[in-house]
């Protein structure tokens, strides 16, 4: 299963071209003064479906770019290492799933902004790990809930909700409820389990084991009853022929002449 984990330039090239082109999309909003703001989802309202594809890659501020810039790098850097195959199409479908959700759940204000693919990310990486029961991945898992455990406080409605700075929790919600589907719907059987023993597969009976079944209910070895309708015989028989042929205790030389 270790030979999945290979580190290969997407890892390093793929969270840093992202995060790169969020701060270039930002500095072509300042250097430009340009608004993309508007270009956010706004709930319910057909003008504001262009944000499903759009907001990801919009931010209010600079302090809002860096605080989603840095879990972007870790996130995205871990799901293309340990998931390289399904890394492209949880980044895809968790930016519209979860804008979709956005859309349909949120209030009526524009929701910009990469925290929405963060929570998908955090939520794929979690649910996915402890579903492969895969010891590193699980390892990943517990890794990731101890340092972004804290984010699942931001998916309920909260005084910072509201204000000039207001958090859109709705879409922190869509983004873990999207990474929690995702992981149920993308497969990932390069890290089943091999099977090698009888006693691992899903219908084992113990009782059905001859080896088991040498041990009593206390756990002593004891040994299996004989089964009464099976005939034991003290010399073996054969049903073929056996033909013996009689050679005389005699040197095969010949005799010397005289």
């Amino acid at each position: 299963m270790d030979n999945h984990f290979k580190f290969t330039n997407a890892v390093i090239g793929l969270p840093l071209f992202f995060v790169v082109f969020l701060w270039f999309i930002f500095w072509l909003e300042v250097r430009f003064d340009f608004d993309f703001v508007h270009n956010g989802i706004y709930p319910r309202e057909l003008m504001g479906l262009q944000g499903i594809l759009f907001s990801p890659f919009i931010h209010a501020d600079i302090e809002h770019l860096y605080n989603n810039s840095i879990p972007l790098l870790i996130l995205l850097a871990a799901l293309q290492f340990f998931y390289a195959n399904q890394s492209v199409k949880v980044i895809g479908f968790g930016i519209l799933l979860s804008g979709i959700i956005t859309w349909i759940i949120g209030r009526d204000n524009y929701h910009i902004g990469a925290s929405g693919l963060i929570y998908v990310l955090v939520s794929f990486i979690f649910f996915k790990g402890i579903q492969t029961q895969y010891y590193r991945l699980v390892a990943l898992s517990l890794a990731v809930i101890v340092i972004y455990g804290g984010l699942v406080w931001y998916v309920f409605p909260s005084p910072e909700t509201s204000g000039e700075k207001a958090i859109s929790w709705e879409g922190h919600l869509a983004g873990l409820i999207t990474g929690f589907v995702l992981s149920l719907f993308y497969k990932t059987p390069e890290y089943k389990k091999v099977i090698k023993y009888d006693w691992e597969k899903p219908d084992y009976n113990p009782e059905e084991d001859k080896f088991m079944q040498r041990f009593d209910a206390n756990g002593n070895f004891v040994n299996l009853p004989l089964d009464e309708t099976e005939e034991l015989l003290s010399y073996y028989s054969s049903d073929f022929p056996v033909e013996y042929t009689i050679v005389l205790n005699e040197k095969n030389e010949p005799k010397p002449e005289s």
